[in-house]
């Protein structure tokens, strides 16, 4: 649903991130503009100054643990897991460093110093390309807020639990603690100027049923506390004043949204099988041990990616080999017997440790990133493997290698494997002798070589997000050629067709892991062009089963075969788009 505006009407347009649909009262909350005191102290203070953040980041600790209960308890350990990050923010003896060198050179009051090192750290955080790494700015600001709020003796302006009469929460941003204390009994849902889908509370309002937009700009600058408004967390629509019949239209999509989630949960277990009787795995990606009860809750048959790489971000070591063991088998033995896809470290491009010096790119998506940084840092790469190997005692568990572009890579890597392997044995240390080993096609290079690559690999995952940006030169972050990132480019359809063909002539399966696994409207060519396994986010997983269960393998090959055959992506998509609304018209009401 588009709506155009009806008399007396005013439509703000955002991103949606949390369905549902609700109306009422707005309710502008803001962030109070407190200045930051600044002064300089006496060389005499430094030490009390010091003191004082100390008692402070202790004090955040304890209200931040409160708030993390109060989670685990209403919403379960993977939306508690949230606030790991935070407490780490905490424990970042550099951050602390920092402010400690800039209290003792320039003598500037604490609050002062703590506000301007961890300003540069969330701004630092801000500008990086890799958007989940963006969304951690706004956690940090969080924390330090609390901290400061704690030097200064004034209450968190962030508690929204005593509100008067149900609304709909506008503000520029919510921070996730205070998303994590709304009441739910009072707040209708929220609408933010800032944010996206990928921040840690775009995924705390799906995880409480609360339909949410952000991105609105200024909506909070333009707004007024008691208007009137309709929230579209589907569409991502905020509608002041609506009309009877805009009221009318919206009730009735909220009727046929109920009637597809029963639907949706009626298929949970069932199997993603298409009309024509033909089976396709349909897994989830993960991001922490704690996502395996998502990948559960969702239907979904395994992890089809494990993003190891973000057990190494945002904290002040380097996770050893037991904690590495530790998370990866219980993922595996959460969910057992399905299996698990253990990707190796994709660190580089903008994802570095922060502990690590590393020498600026002028690219770093063209440099030292994913396998080419494993292969020169040995012995984080060796922990790595060592951890997954003695997982794989569990039985479940595969290993695969990102950013493979020639044979060379994949060679030096089954290699470290078999001298883990054999340092494990002379342990007596347990692990699966029989590990299958895949291969992650990102690199037009890969594709091209796609035949000798499956000779030495268990099965290929296409990830299609790098593969579409390494073909077409197209970096979609950058919003002067965002439109020219096509997943449905001609040149895209033929690179996965080529990767399908050789993996099946050798024997191996071939799935596909990057964001065109979880777009409904191209899961026929996906489907079409013989793909043996999609893997997406645990929220897409239920509407993917939906549409592959009222898909015929015969007709997406018809599609495939006539879209290699076409000139125009965006043609493509159309006929595909359509297909999905022949078959699965609920899936598109919104």
């Amino acid at each position: 649903m588009a709506p155009s505006e009806r008399d007396g009407e005013r439509i703000l347009k955002g991103i949606p991130v949390s369905s549902g649909v609700c109306r009422g009262k707005i309710l502008i909350f803001g962030k109070s503009q407190h200045c930051i005191p600044a002064h300089t102290i006496g060389e005499a203070e430094v030490a009390k100054e010091l003191d004082r953040l100390e008692d402070a980041l202790v004090q955040t600790r304890q209200q931040i643990l409160e708030i993390q209960r109060k989670v685990e308890t209403a919403m379960g350990s993977a939306d508690a897991a949230i606030f790991d990050a935070h407490l780490l923010v905490l424990e970042d003896q550099t951050l602390i460093d920092e402010v400690s060198r800039l209290i003792n050179e320039q003598h500037l009051n604490i609050e002062r110093a703590f506000h301007q090192v961890a300003e540069k750290y969330a701004s630092t955080l801000g500008a990086m390309d890799d958007e989940f790494l963006r969304e951690r700015a706004a956690d940090m600001r969080d924390v330090t807020t609390r901290v400061l709020n704690n030097l200064l003796e004034r209450p968190h302006e962030s508690d929204l639990r005593h509100l008067e009469e149900p609304c709909i929460i506008i503000s520029y941003d919510l921070s996730p603690s205070a998303t994590a204390l709304l009441d739910r009994k009072m707040v209708l849902g929220f609408a933010t100027d800032t944010g996206s889908k990928t921040s840690h509370t775009a995924i705390m309002a799906r995880s409480m049923h609360i339909p949410a937009v952000v991105g609105l700009q200024d909506a909070s600058r333009q707004l007024e506390t008691g208007q009137y408004a309709l929230l579209d967390g589907f569409n991502g629509y905020l509608i002041l004043n609506p009309t009877d019949q805009t009221l009318f239209e919206y009730g009735q999509l909220a009727r046929k949204q109920v009637n597809l989630e029963e639907r949706l949960r009626d298929i949970r277990s069932e199997p993603a099988v298409t009309l024509d009787g033909v089976r396709i795995v349909l897994s989830a990606n993960v991001e922490q041990a704690a996502d395996t009860e998502a990948v559960q809750a969702c239907g979904a048959e395994g992890v089809g990616l494990f993003r190891t790489e973000y057990l190494f971000l945002n904290r002040v070591t380097m996770p050893t080999e037991e904690e590495q063991y530790q998370a990866y088998r219980s993922v595996a033995a959460a969910l057992k017997p399905h299996p698990v896809l253990v990707r190796t470290l994709d660190l580089g491009g903008d994802k570095f440790l922060t502990h690590l010096q590393v020498p600026q790119e002028i690219n770093p998506f063209l440099g030292w990133r994913a396998i080419r940084f494993c292969l020169q840092q040995r012995e984080i790469f060796r922990d790595q493997l060592r951890a997954i190997l003695r997982a794989s005692v569990e039985g479940n568990i595969r290993l695969m290698y990102p950013m493979i572009s020639g044979l060379d890579e994949l060679n030096q890597a089954n290699a470290l494997v078999e001298t883990c392997k054999s340092e494990l044995r002379a342990e007596n240390i347990p692990f699966n002798e029989g590990l299958e080993i895949g291969a992650m096609i990102e690199i037009p290079s890969a594709v091209l070589i796609a035949d000798a690559l499956a000779k030495r690999a268990k099965f290929f995952s296409l990830g299609t997000n790098d593969l579409i940006q390494y073909s077409l030169a197209v970096d979609r972050l950058n919003e002067k050629i965002a439109h020219l990132y096509e997943p449905t480019h001609p040149a895209i359809l033929n690179l996965i067709k080529m990767t399908v063909e050789a993996g099946h002539r050798n024997g191996i399966w071939v799935g596909v892991c990057g964001e065109m696994a979880g777009d409904p409207s191209l899961v026929p060519i996906l489907l079409g062009l013989g793909v043996d396994e999609l893997s997406t986010s645990p929220s897409v997983v239920p509407q993917i089963k939906f549409l592959i269960r009222r898909l015929k393998i015969g007709e997406t090959k018809e599609l495939a075969e006539w879209a290699l055959t076409r000139e125009s992506g965006a043609e493509i998509l159309a006929r595909s788009e359509a297909l999905c609304r022949q078959v699965a018209p609920s899936l598109f009401e919104n």
